[in-house]
């Protein structure tokens, strides 16, 4: 039992080891010319434009999990359908069917309630009735 625990000590520090040498090697060959361009803040390669307090549309948050769920849902659903011909071997077929259906279900249903309240689309439509203010039109491209 305590070479188990002096296996995953000895993993633990090769791994803190290999990330520290990989480190220290790379301060040696890397070029470390400052200038001011290399000083400048950016996002993804691109030059900041305007300030950086802005309301910003959150509708990708909500479609990257709506992502991840279904991801999720396909990660749980392979081994299961792998695994069904052997369930249909020792008699447990009809409930491995029942299982990943009510599972399928139960995505489909979320899918359902998402589309419903219209997060899947990545402009949402206000009702026009309700008066909105300007830096709200502009949160919701109008």
């Amino acid at each position: 039992m305590l070479f188990d625990y002096a296996m995953v000590a000895a993993f633990i520090l090769l791994g803190l080891f290999f990330v520290f040498a990989c480190l220290t090697v790379g301060r040696f060959f890397r070029p470390s010319i400052r200038n001011f361009e290399k000083s400048t803040i950016y996002e993804c390669g691109e030059r900041t434009i305007g300030e950086a307090w802005f309301n910003f549309n959150p509708r990708f948050y909500i479609l990257a999990l709506i992502f991840i769920v279904f991801d999720v849902e396909i990660c749980i659903t392979i081994p299961v359908v792998v695994a069904v011909r052997q369930w249909i071997r020792q008699g447990l077929g009809m409930m491995a069917v029942i299982e990943i259906t009510v599972f399928l279900i139960f995505i489909a249903l979320a899918l359902a309630y998402v589309w419903k309240n219209n997060d899947i689309n990545w402009q949402k439509r206000l009702d026009h009735a309700s008066p909105l203010r300007e830096n709200e039109r502009k949160y919701y491209n109008y």
